[in-house]
């Protein structure tokens, strides 16, 4: 049965990570529906991103002592109402304001989900519970997308965000019918929920997850002209590759989850960033040997959805009671991550008139990320240890 719960809870995740992310392939068609120019139309991806990342960390914690239950049916219920604005909206400013309703819910939702699929599983499963909601969001990049602007060119985009706003409702009454009630975190007060950020185990792997993110995106952001300018696909082989990409993502995912539980979270983050590392940094040179550097890129991608349930784990771990308000805050620094690396690697494109040293960058970036990494779990290591010895001359 609680299986089932957290393949429930996915579904929402997947609705919600398909509004975030198919506004990209609808731009167009916004833009030209509402007379606005492209640019304009660009900036209902920048509201989203700036609610779900200021405005998360703050609801998360406001909400961390009541039910994840309700904070979960709740929050869907706000994404259905915005989804069903951004489906009426007449003008631009409603629907800019829509997409700030959509991103403050959906962050919500997605960190209340990450921690109450851990809560529903026993400690030594919760790895892979999280790995299911990672794929849930990778699927929304290769499944739902695809289907959002498929609808969007049957229906026109106000399409998707009814069917939306149908598919959500109906997971939210499943909800309400079927999860179980689920504890919030332990009592505190905000001051005590941001105190937590300042254990420098967590600021560590705050910067760790900041660093990580960045160097995606260098390479994320710019890989269909990645694709194009270096391995010299068209745009059907691109549109191919980025299937394979995803797959190869999902199947990551569930390696992760299986990988945390049976070896542990530090030992999946230092594999999973090692392989970034070195594969982003070995594929330009693999120009002229297409098959062999898609195969390298593909990899990539597998150890770049393999590190994300892993990491997710690790603060869980290391914050237990206050682990929504600390995944909340980690939100916050991924998105913060997408935006600093799609900004490095524009400025190293224009620079350099190629994307060819993205890679190169991204693969730095990934190596001070891993450095992070190995400070976080010293710090870790010295802390349970000096806990240990307070507890052995305590007790002599």
């Amino acid at each position: 049965m609680n299986r089932l719960l957290v393949y429930m809870i996915a579904l929402g995740c997947f609705v919600v990570g398909t509004v975030e992310l198919v506004v990209a392939g609808i731009l167009n068609s916004i833009a030209n529906d509402l007379h606005i120019s492209i640019a304009l139309a660009g900036q209902l991806i920048t509201a989203y991103s700036l609610a779900f990342a200021i405005g998360t960390p703050l609801l998360v914690a406001v909400t961390a002592r009541m039910g994840r239950k309700s904070v979960l049916a709740g929050s869907l219920a706000v994404f259905v109402a915005g989804c069903l604005v951004s489906f009426g909206s007449p003008q631009y400013a409603v629907l800019l304001g829509s997409r700030v309703i959509l991103g403050l819910s959906a962050g919500v939702f997605s960190v209340v989900a990450i921690g109450s699929v851990a809560k529903l599983v026993p400690a030594d499963k919760m790895g892979g519970a999280i790995s299911t909601i990672a794929l849930a969001f990778g699927s929304a990049l290769t499944f739902g997308v695809p289907l959002g602007i498929a609808i969007a060119g049957w229906w026109g985009w106000r399409g998707i965000f009814a069917v939306l706003a149908a598919v959500g409702l109906l997971i939210m009454l499943g909800m309400i019918r079927l999860l179980p009630h689920i504890e919030g975190d332990a009592p505190a007060s905000l001051r005590q929920r941001f105190a937590v950020v300042g254990n420098p185990v967590i600021v560590s792997g705050l910067f760790l997850s900041f660093f990580m993110n960045m160097s995606n995106s260098v390479m994320l952001t710019y890989l269909t002209p990645f694709l194009q300018t270096i391995f010299h696909l068209n745009v059907s082989d691109v549109g191919l590759m980025m299937l394979v990409l995803g797959v190869s993502g999902m199947i990551g995912s569930r390696f992760g989850g299986f990988g945390t539980d049976r070896w542990g979270a530090a030992r999946m983050i230092s594999l999973g960033l090692t392989i970034s590392a070195a594969t982003v940094a070995i594929v330009p040179a693999f120009a002229a040997v297409p098959f062999a550097g898609l195969a390298i890129i593909a990899l990539w991608m597998f150890s770049l959805f393999m590190t994300a349930p892993a990491l997710q784990t690790y603060f869980i771990q290391q914050a237990p009671q206050s682990s929504n308000f600390v995944l909340g805050v980690n939100t916050s620094i991924i998105h913060l991550g997408i935006a600093a690396g799609a900004g490095a690697g524009g400025l190293v494109a224009d620079a350099t008139s190629t994307v060819l040293h993205n890679s190169w960058i991204a693969g730095c970036t990934y190596v001070l990320g891993l450095g992070l990494a190995g400070v976080s779990f010293s710090l870790r290591k010295k802390i349970r240890f000096d806990a240990k010895r307070e507890v052995k001359f305590g007790n002599g």
